[in-house]
């Protein structure tokens, strides 16, 4: 077993396309929060779990991919934002099916609640759990799902 505090487990944030314009894109949906306020708050709270983690954004379906490809060779747990992606692709969702690792999917907003399209992700289908609708606090309640975890 080893010691998080000497130790880190490494954990991916994986966030996809217009996450990176977090505090201008639509506000009252996403709230202010940048995306670099975001990555700095997740390393931060990261460390205080234990975990070594590493937040990319991507607009690039193969980026993303190739990302979730890494994640499965190296057991990486990933928290994942697949943003748009969610609702409709399934070479996301095929990539995120080969993660022998804890993955949790995250949403800011309550896709629920959003238009109708939004409603069902097909990543879903093959992630540890979703939390949506918390807002940037999703990512600290995924975090501390993995941490738990391990």
């Amino acid at each position: 077993m080893t010691d998080p505090a000497t130790d880190p487990t490494r954990v991916l944030v994986l966030n996809g396309p217009n996450l990176g314009r977090l505090g201008r894109r639509q506000p009252e949906i996403y709230g202010h929060t940048t995306h670099a306020q975001l990555a700095d708050h997740l390393v931060e709270t990261g460390r205080g779990l234990g975990l070594e983690v590493e937040v990319r954004q991507t607009d690039s379906e193969a980026q993303m991919i190739a990302w979730l490809h890494e994640a499965a060779d190296g057991s990486v747990p990933v928290v994942l934002n697949p943003a748009a992606w969610s609702h409709y692709n399934i070479a996301i969702a095929d990539a995120v099916a080969q993660i022998d690792a804890v993955v949790v999917e995250v949403h800011l907003s309550n896709i629920a609640k959003r238009e109708s399209f939004r409603h069902h992700s097909v990543v879903s289908a093959y992630v540890t759990g979703t939390i949506a609708g918390l807002g940037p606090g999703g990512y600290d309640l995924a975090l501390a799902h993995i941490a738990a975890s391990l």
